[in-house]
This record gives C-alpha cells, sequence and structure tokens, in this order.
C-alpha cells in the first residue's frame, strides 16, 4: 500500500470519528444545563402558573427585564456573585455584558427607571438566572425562580405580607411541611460596630456565621479584645436558634443599641405574622446572614424535607434603590422553581396533568369532518390533536395508550365503517 494510500486512510478515518463526535457534542446540552419537556414541563407550567395567579392576587404586577445587562449592574457592590461566576460576553461597542444571576439588581433598576409617585410599587417576575460554577453539587447553572418584589413601603406589616406571601406560595404548590426561618442583618452588624471591628475582620466574622463554623468565628474573636458580655453574645450565635422564646434570650439584654432595634423589629414581626396565623411555621435564627451585599434588614429562608437549600430566599434591602438615584425601601423574596419541582417529586407530591384533551384520527377521504370538529373544540377553548392516517382503521388499543401519554380524555375517529 502507498504512502499517499495509507494518509488518506488515515484522515478518512480522522474525518470520521469526528464527525462522530461533533454529532455526539450536539446531542448533549452544556455542563449544567438540561432540557425539560413531555409532563415534567406541563407540571412545571401547571405550578408556574398557579404561583404567578397567587402573586396578582396579592397585587403584584408583572415585570420582565433584559436575560443579560451590563456587568457592572451584578458588581460587588450589588451582588453576591463572584466576577469568575457569571456568563460574560461582549456587544459590538465592546462593553461587557453578563446573563442575570439574580433578578433583584435588575428589578431596582427598572423600579427607579419608570415608577414614580409615592405609592408602593408591588413587582413579580418569572424568568431563568444563570450562574457558571463548575462545584454545583448536581445543581444546574440555570434556573427557573420566581419572586415577587414590595418597594416604597419599609413598615413592619410589609415584612410579614411578603414572609406570608411566600407561605401561602409553597402551600398552594402543594407543600404543608415546611419552615421559615427569620433573621435580621442589622444585629449582626450591630455587634460589630460595638466590637470596632474592621471591615475585614467584620467580613470574615461574616463568612464563618455564614458556614455556621462556629469554632473558627470563636478563634477570630480571640484577637478582638472583646469585652466580657460581648465575647458572650458571639460566642452564644448557635444559642439564638429557635423560637419566639430566643428574641428574649438574657444574653441579648445588654447588645448595643443598632441590634436591639432589629430585635425589636423582629419582635413586632411575630405579632403581624400570627395575624395570618403561621407564627407555627416559623422560627429564628440571629445568626443568619446573606451573601448578597444589598440586604438591610429582615432576612428570611424557607425550609422544607428532602432538600439542603432553602426552597425560598427572601429580604429587606433598603438601601439598593438609592444606588440607582432613589432613595426608598424595599424587600423581596424569591423561589426556585426547579428546586420547588425536585422537592414535590422527592416527597411524591403528585401535579395532576388534566386529560383535557381530545385526540382526533381520520383517514383521508374524512379528514375534512375531521378538521371540523377539531376546529369547534378550539374554538371553544379546548385542546384537540388531529391526526390523519392512510389505510385501514389504525390500532384502537394504540390509539388509547396513546391519548394517555398526550393526556387526551376523549377519542374521535374519522374513518369508513
Amino acid at each position: 500500500m502507498s504512502a499517499s494510500t495509507t494518509e488518506l486512510k488515515h484522515r478518512c478515518s480522522t474525518e470520521r470519528i469526528s464527525n462522530l463526535m461533533a454529532k455526539n457534542t450536539l446531542l448533549h446540552t452544556p455542563e449544567g444545563m438540561r432540557d425539560i419537556y413531555g409532563d415534567e414541563m406541563e407540571k412545571k407550567r401547571i405550578t408556574e402558573e398557579r404561583l404567578l395567579s397567587l402573586l396578582h392576587r396579592y397585587g403584584f404586577r408583572d415585570i420582565a427585564t433584559p436575560t443579560f445587562e451590563f456587568i457592572e449592574l451584578f458588581s460587588k457592590e450589588l451582588s453576591a456573585t463572584s466576577s469568575r461566576e457569571l456568563y460574560k460576553f461582549f456587544d459590538t461597542d465592546n462593553r461587557t455584558l453578563s446573563l442575570r444571576p439574580d433578578f433583584t439588581p435588575g428589578i431596582a433598576r427598572a423600579a427607579v427607571k419608570y415608577f414614580e409617585g409615592s405609592f408602593p410599587v408591588r413587582l413579580c417576575y418569572l424568568g431563568n438566572t444563570f450562574l457558571n460554577t463548575h462545584s454545583l453539587q448536581g445543581r444546574l447553572n440555570e434556573v427557573t425562580e420566581l419572586g415577587a418584589e414590595f418597594m416604597g413601603e419599609p413598615s413592619v406589616e410589609a415584612d410579614a405580607e411578603m414572609i406570608a406571601l411566600s407561605s401561602s406560595l409553597l402551600q398552594e404548590a402543594g407543600l404543608e411541611d415546611f419552615e421559615i426561618c427569620i433573621g435580621h442583618e442589622g444585629f449582626f452588624k450591630g455587634l460589630c460596630e460595638e466590637a470596632g471591628a474592621d471591615p475585614e475582620s467584620a467580613g470574615a466574622l461574616k463568612e464563618h456565621l455564614l458556614d455556621k463554623n462556629y469554632f473558627g468565628l470563636s478563634d477570630l474573636l480571640t484577637g478582638l479584645n472583646l469585652p466580657e458580655g460581648l465575647r458572650k453574645v458571639f460566642d452564644s450565635f448557635p444559642e439564638f436558634i429557635g423560637g419566639r422564646e430566643i428574641l428574649e434570650h438574657p444574653l441579648l439584654s445588654g447588645v448595643p443599641d443598632r441590634s436591639l432595634k432589629a430585635l425589636k423589629r423582629l419582635k413586632d414581626l411575630c405579632e403581624c405574622l400570627s395575624l395570618y396565623g403561621i407564627e407555627k411555621k416559623v422560627s429564628f435564627d440571629l445568626g443568619m446572614l446573606s451573601a448578597h451585599n444589598y440586604y438591610t434588614g429582615v432576612l428570611f429562608r424557607a425550609f422544607t424535607f428532602g432538600t439542603g437549600e432553602p426552597i425560598v430566599r427572601g429580604g429587606r434591602y433598603d438601601d439598593l434603590l438609592k444606588k440607582f438615584g432613589k432613595d426608598r425601601a424595599a424587600i423581596g423574596f424569591t423561589l426556585v422553581i426547579d428546586q420547588l419541582l425536585e422537592t414535590l417529586r422527592h416527597l411524591k407530591k403528585d401535579i395532576p396533568i388534566p386529560d383535557d384533551g381530545t385526540l382526533i384520527v381520520s383517514d383521508r377521504e374524512h379528514f375534512p369532518e375531521a378538521l371540523t370538529a377539531a376546529e369547534k373544540i378550539r374554538r371553544e377553548n379546548g385542546r384537540a390533536e388531529l391526526l390523519c392516517r392512510t389505510g385501514s382503521v389504525p390500532d384502537k388499543a394504540l390509539c388509547e395508550a396513546y391519548a394517555r401519554s398526550t393526556h387526551a380524555g376523549k377519542i374521535l375517529y374519522f374513518f369508513k365503517d
């Protein structure tokens, strides 16, 4: 065999392998992404529509912000997401853009730009967020989030409404066993101010509390030369988790004014939540903090069985709109739809799909009558799927199986006798 023939065969083999690899790649999604289809997709849509309907009943109105924004919107000052975790690209003017990792900064920007007046603004959203990270532990890079933002209302009653609303959303979705844990950014910040902690030390303390690393917290406090009473408060963060009674813990009577104001807010909030009848689903954690730098006050998270991550995250961010030019209070939360559906699957909570469709099967000769029947159903807001088959009458057992798979509760045949 000549050298040229051998080289040609090698080139053909290499091209064949490359083509196979290309086809294989085209069949897969990028890491952290996935397709959603069939019953899973239908259950997702049913859940989204139910939850959006509930938000509308509370007076929230829909808003849609761009899927990507200028990267500055997600700077460290406005977001907890590090630059390396953003999906970044450039526009034709060479400006850096990013797929949104978080809805709140974009909605705050839009609220300042479009909404005037002294009345509060209630906005709700449904869409996808994106995080480019490899340490996912089974989580997705792209998830669907549903959320609500209540802007222009600083009261504790607004805090209670948003927490109660998040509880109602979970119950509307079919969850009954969950707990909403509440904290306050001001409690920790007041302690740091009293301790004279510089920004670096306060950041390190916050990291340990975020990780619930109380041993690391204790080691760090050793170098701060704190008064004994204040040191006891810091060392007692594991004890400041529980029911309403922890707000009356003996050690809390001597905390600084900013921390006392946070405790007073939580006590008032507890009274408001009792009006909604959800106090039994509420607990408190004075060490609760958020990695997002824009939160300023009340924080809350909802937990349920089968997931280590909170299914709802929210809180008050009274200074965020100020960064866009308008000084207005705000509170909001987000619910991760994908995580909610996974939790419902884990708990074996089914989302019924109505068998409200009609399958219409016809031969070519009777297609006009079949089409007329299908159009009549569609005009009446029904769902009709039309199949035209040549030849003999199809196997009815196969048609019935197909109808079940598409949730068609009725089958109409248009064929010769």
